[in-house]
């Protein structure tokens, strides 16, 4: 070979043909793929509701070994050598048939929503469609939708832009993230004892020092003691404050904690993850004032929203700040590219995959209005109410106080810690009722969380009424007003 020549590569090996495939399966996009998922829908449809009679309550009666059993019969060889055609069915309905379904009234322990049908029908689309967002060639229409309804969200919040989260964790690590960015790894969280455990956790994860925890007497953080412990610890300091605990619904105080905030030069994050709902309602919106003094804040629509999950985002008072996110990989988002004017998605999200959950939250505030979604807050908020008053009326029942939310905890009257719990055991594994639990003020008491805007009167009475019976017979055997 000469010099300067390029070299050849060999030639290929001759290939034998491939033998034969069996037609491949149908896609859920594409020419045929609404006429692939007709039949498919249809089968799901059928094995929800078959599923659901299966189960007869709001959680399978049995416990942990029974309903491990039948999905262990249901699944077989979770990867046969052949497959089976009516895998579809078998295991919906095994997990209907097995599922806590928080459409049940009954069903209420935790900020675990029922969703709305038209967000589930959104998020049929955006699964048949697959569009990812970490480059604008895999989702041109869901990245711009993104944007508008992301911002759209922040600004109710009274802040500048939003990124879109898997959930309150993701958010709350990533408001410490952007902190941390901004202020320097010295940066330190204060925040109330009555926080959620994320945060902590995620100044653990990012190498802050130990945080300072605040006394949150009755539930919500002290600003006296903030306010002293922002006067003696050196900065940078991050306070994070909650609207909506999980525990209790509780709001901590916040324009006097923006107050102190600012006189003391201390950054604000907001952990609005069950609370941020009320921003839809005209009655309780007022509840969130002092929301719009922090620099970032955590919404969770997964919870007092009503969507599938996951529909978790982060609103920022600084999205140049965002910057601190974005990372350069060429097959993502070139430099040239970006300046043909492709945008550039990856400041957006700590992750690189992310499916678009905007849409069934787009479709949501598109179809229902802000009117319509504020009156559904307002129903939960009411039933929890009404909750709240049938336990301090009945003798059987102690109150721990009334709702701020839609958070109602009660415990059987003279119980000790032990029956309280013991009672919420019995209920769930007899199917019957599923509620929470929360230690508030040194005792464990029952916790129901109304989310379901479709929950009666009756069933609040029945619920009581399956309480009580679980309880021990003395207790039970207290006699109910009227």
């Amino acid at each position: 070979m000469s010099g300067g020549e390029t070299p050849h590569p060999p030639p290929f090996a001759p290939v034998a043909p491939a033998p034969p495939l069996a037609p491949a399966p149908p896609l859920a996009s594409g020419p045929g793929g609404p006429e692939a998922l007709r039949p498919l829908l249809a089968t799901v449809l059928d094995a929800l509701a078959a599923g659901r009679t299966a189960r007869g309550g709001p959680l399978p009666a049995g416990g942990p070994d029974t309903v491990t059993a039948r999905v262990t019969t249901a699944l077989g060889d979770a990867l046969p050598d052949t497959g089976d055609p009516d895998a579809l069915r078998t295991l919906v309905h095994t997990l209907a048939a097995g599922a806590a379904d928080p459409a049940d009234p009954l069903c209420a322990a935790h900020l675990h929503c029922p969703p709305l049908a038209v967000a589930v029908a959104a998020d049929l689309a955006a699964s048949a469609l697959n569009p990812s967002l970490d480059s604008w060639d895999q989702a041109p229409a869901a990245s711009a939708l993104e944007a508008a309804v992301a911002r759209a969200l922040a600004r109710t919040a009274g802040l500048a832009d939003a990124l879109v989260t898997t959930g309150g964790t993701e958010s709350n690590q990533l408001a410490l993230l952007l902190a941390r960015e901004a202020h320097g790894s010295g940066l330190r969280l204060v925040h109330g004892a009555n926080a959620h455990h994320s945060l902590p956790r995620a100044a653990w994860l990012l190498g802050l020092p130990e945080p300072a925890v605040v006394p949150a007497p009755g539930g919500t953080l002290d600003p006296a003691a903030l306010d002293h412990t922002l006067r003696t610890l050196p900065g940078p300091l991050l306070v994070a404050a909650t609207a909506g605990t999980t525990d209790a619904g509780l709001i901590d105080p916040l324009p006097e904690i923006a107050a102190r905030c600012a006189a003391h030069g201390a950054r604000l994050h907001i952990d609005a993850a069950y609370g941020g709902g009320l921003l839809f309602s005209d009655r309780h919106r007022h509840r969130l004032t002092g929301l719009e003094a922090a620099h970032t804040v955590t919404l969770d629509l997964h919870k007092l929203g009503w969507q599938p999950a996951a529909a978790g985002l982060l609103a920022v008072a600084r999205p140049g700040e965002l910057r601190t996110l974005h990372q350069r990989a060429d097959y993502l988002n070139a430099a040239d590219d970006t300046e043909a004017g492709l945008p550039d998605l990856l400041d957006r999200s700590p992750r690189t995959t992310r499916r678009p959950d905007i849409l069934k939250i787009a479709v949501t505030l598109r179809t229902l209005g802000r009117t319509g979604l504020g009156a559904l807050v307002d129903q939960v908020c009411a039933r929890a109410r009404e909750l709240a008053a049938r336990t301090a009326e009945d003798p059987r029942f102690e109150l721990y106080g009334r709702p701020v939310i839609s958070t109602v905890l009660f415990r059987p009257a003279g119980a000790t810690d032990d029956a309280v719990a013991a009672v919420r055991r019995a209920l769930l594994h007899q199917g019957r009722a599923v509620l929470g639990r929360a230690r508030l003020d040194g005792r464990l008491w029952l916790k129901a969380t109304v989310l379901n805007p479709h929950t009666r009167p009756d069933d609040l009475a029945h619920l009581l009424d399956l309480v009580a019976r679980a309880a021990p017979v003395e207790l039970a055997e207290r006699s109910t007003p009227g």
